[in-house]
């Protein structure tokens, strides 16, 4: 909005000056001189000559309409830009009449539109500001120095810092009614004021330390209460530090050291006396843990005792019990090892039977197989001789089979002469049919 506004404001001027220079030109074309003839000069004693050796004036007029018109063209604009009023952030305005006076209301940072030529804006910096004092005046910070005096009438130098800031909703009485720039006006008379007041009211010593916090939560009371109602809104005091005279600081530091000493000392007595209080609770505590463990161990060897006593009660019907049944139990051995003994002997006996029924039975078999046995072989034999008496060549083959493999054997006819297996072979078939005959 800050270029549409000085935008249209250059318009404006720009067809003002249009139109001035419109009309100054006009002005210079109407009086601006035409050329004459050259005459001789002129005595004393010859007559003024006649005004015709001037030439004649064209006839020129002003153009009024035209620049009129272009002026009220300029008006416009200049207007709508001098309407315009564009308030920065952090700022606030106060809307002031030509007519009025301060009109009611604060204008916001943002856009606002006034009564051109009728209305200003005056605009206030509604941050956070900061008046400081210090302990030596300095000329190029700009600081100030606040003194005062205490209760005993020294004169104390002060560094207070004091944060505030305006509030937006009473700039139009701020500005009407007070002091401009009221930052510089009035805040520094008025906590220089709240300073002085309250300070002889307390003594250097508490000033400076036993009551400070409560001074400064006093003096920041009053001077918020007195500055809130001229619209100064002040968030923090502080007190940064405090100057003492020379020679009271020096005897302050002196008492200062004496009264460090005195706690010094102050804290070990109670130091040594908690270490007493501490050694006699502790022996009272080992004492009474002592008496509690022998009551303890008492209790515990009763109980014990009683559980003893009271296990005994029914420890013996147990131990009888269990000495009945070892004896039961040995009993029952006894008679088990007699019977397993009567037992032992019977299946000798049984197996003594049974091995002589069993060599009986094996005997029986025995015999049974060798008749079995004998009986078979006559009848092999019984079927040997009948296959021989039909073929008589398998005694030959079978002696050939049973002849030493290093003995070689040669095959003839029956009826080979001079040979010696002849008669052999005749001599076995004939005793073969002999024994067959038989």
């Amino acid at each position: 909005m800050l270029f549409v506004k000085y935008f249209l404001s250059m318009i404006g001027f720009g067809l003002l000056i249009g139109a001035a220079s419109i009309l100054i030109y006009d002005l210079y074309q109407i009086f601006k001189p035409r050329g004459t003839k050259k005459q001789p000069p002129l005595s004393l004693a010859e007559p003024l000559p006649a005004p015709e050796h001037f030439d004649e004036r064209r006839p020129f007029v002003l153009r009024w309409r035209l620049a009129s018109q272009i002026a009220a063209v300029g008006l416009f604009p200049l207007l709508m830009g001098m309407s315009i009023t564009v308030i920065p952030a952090g700022h606030a305005g106060v809307r002031v009449s030509q007519f009025w006076g301060t009109l009611p209301g604060t204008l916001y940072p943002g856009v606002h539109w006034i009564a051109p030529l009728a209305e200003r804006v005056e605009l206030f910096n509604t941050r956070d500001h900061v008046f400081t004092t210090s302990l030596i005046e300095d000329p190029k910070k700009g600081a100030e120095t606040l003194r005062v005096q205490t209760k005993e009438g020294l004169s104390v130098g002060l560094a207070v810092t004091v944060r505030f800031r305006l509030d937006p909703g009473k700039l139009p009485y701020i500005y009407s009614n007070l002091p401009q720039p009221i930052e510089e006006e009035l805040v520094p008379p008025m906590v220089a004021s709240v300073f002085r007041q309250t300070a002889p009211n307390y003594s250097l010593q508490e000033l400076f330390a036993g009551r400070r916090e409560e001074i400064m939560r006093f003096v920041g009371g009053q001077i918020a209460h007195k500055l809130a109602s001229d619209g100064v809104v002040v968030k923090e005091v502080m007190l940064r530090d405090i100057q003492l005279p020379a020679e009271y600081a020096k005897g302050m530091e002196g008492l200062l050291l004496k009264e460090q000493e005195d706690q010094r000392l102050s804290v070990e007595m109670d130091v040594k006396e908690k270490m007493v209080k501490v050694a006699g609770l502790e022996a009272d505590a080992a004492k009474t843990r002592e008496v509690k463990e022998a009551e303890a161990k008492a209790e515990v060897t009763v109980i014990e005792a009683k559980a003893q006593a009271d296990a005994m009660q029914h420890t013996l019907p147990l131990k009888q019990k269990q000495i009945e049944q070892s004896r039961l139990e040995a009993e029952a051995r006894k008679e088990s090892t007699v019977m397993n003994a009567e037992a032992m002997a019977q299946a000798k006996v049984i197996d003594s039977k049974a091995e002589l029924e069993k060599r009986k039975l094996m005997t029986l078999g025995e015999s049974d197989r060798i008749r079995g046995v004998a009986a078979a072989d006559s009848e092999r034999l019984k079927m040997e001789s009948e296959v021989y008496k039909q073929n008589p060549l398998l005694i030959q083959k079978i002696i050939a089979e049973k002849l030493s493999d290093k003995v070689q054997i040669m095959m003839v006819p029956n009826d080979g002469k001079f040979f010696f297996a002849n008669d052999v072979l005749k001599g076995t078939a004939t005793v073969a049919a002999a024994a067959a005959n038989q």
